[in-house]
């Protein structure tokens, strides 16, 4: 067998007992469910879904009842691009309907987002940059000031273009890996975002918490988001699960991970039969 005491473990302890989660027998409010099918679902497609299908998806998820829909990230393809335009220019996004964007925390990036958002009746800009020790020191080779520092000013840059565009937006950041980041710099990177974007009770920014590669169990991963929570009163916090790994849905065949979307192709193939 192979050794596994080889392996080091790669998540991070709050420096405070966080177990508050634990004594909760049912919740006081209902969360704010926001779907994140027409991104992540259609992202573990091995053919990605066409503009009239994305379409066709956001129009199926409106009529199921949900509030907050991510739509994609436009910089990433043209179809991404013209899609979140379409539903903007079409007039196809309910007044009670907010639609959420990704961006990673790079300039050419980030305005691209904000070309492709214009006009949204109510948009959440939601940027992100890895903060993992495995990150930072093999994918970027940046300390952690210089890690803070893009997403200090990917969240500045964020701020100047929504004043010059034409829309209503909402801010949202995301320590992208955060199971592998050290709780503490987590939340000073976290803040130093929110530091930026001053946010109110009135004017909220989201803190998300990615779990992105499951290092920790779920227990430890409660305790990480408790402590944000605790430290972070004029923000509201999300987490989402990502689809692609322990979620829920329909696998995909290449075994890649469970898909909504591939579950929403599989029944249009079935209707055309």
């Amino acid at each position: 067998m192979m050794n596994y005491r080889k392996y080091m473990r790669q998540y991070f302890l709050p420096p405070e007992e966080c177990l508050d989660w634990a004594k909760k027998d049912h919740i006081e409010k209902a969360p704010i469910w926001c779907s994140v099918d027409l991104r992540d679902g259609n992202q573990a497609l091995i053919e990605p879904m066409s503009l009239e299908e994305k379409i066709e998806f956001f129009r199926m998820l409106v009529d199921i009842g949900f509030k907050e829909i991510e739509v994609g990230f436009p910089a990433a393809s043209e179809t991404e691009y013209t899609f979140l335009r379409a539903l903007i220019e079409r007039n196809m996004i309910p007044d009670d309907v907010t639609i959420q964007v990704l961006t990673q925390a790079r300039e050419h990036i980030i305005r691209k987002t904000f070309e492709a958002v214009k006009g949204a009746p109510k948009a959440v800009v939601h940027l992100y940059n890895s903060t993992s020790v495995a990150q930072r020191e093999q994918v970027f080779k940046k300390n952690k000031e210089e890690i803070k520092k893009l997403a200090v000013d990917g969240a500045k840059l964020l701020k100047e273009l929504a004043d010059e565009t034409d829309g209503n937006f909402m801010f949202e950041y995301s320590p992208e890996s955060f199971h592998g980041t050290e709780v503490e710099y987590g939340l000073e990177v976290c803040n130093a975002v929110l530091d930026v974007w001053k946010p109110t009770p009135e004017w909220k920014a989201i803190i998300n918490i990615p779990a992105t590669v499951e290092t920790a169990m779920p227990h430890i991963f409660a305790s990480q988001i408790e402590i944000q929570g605790r430290r972070r009163p004029q923000s509201s916090s999300a987490q989402r699960p990502r689809l692609r790994r322990g979620g829920y849905g329909t696998r995909h065949p290449c075994g890649r991970g469970p898909c909504r979307g591939y579950a929403f192709r599989k029944r249009r193939e079935n209707r055309k039969r």
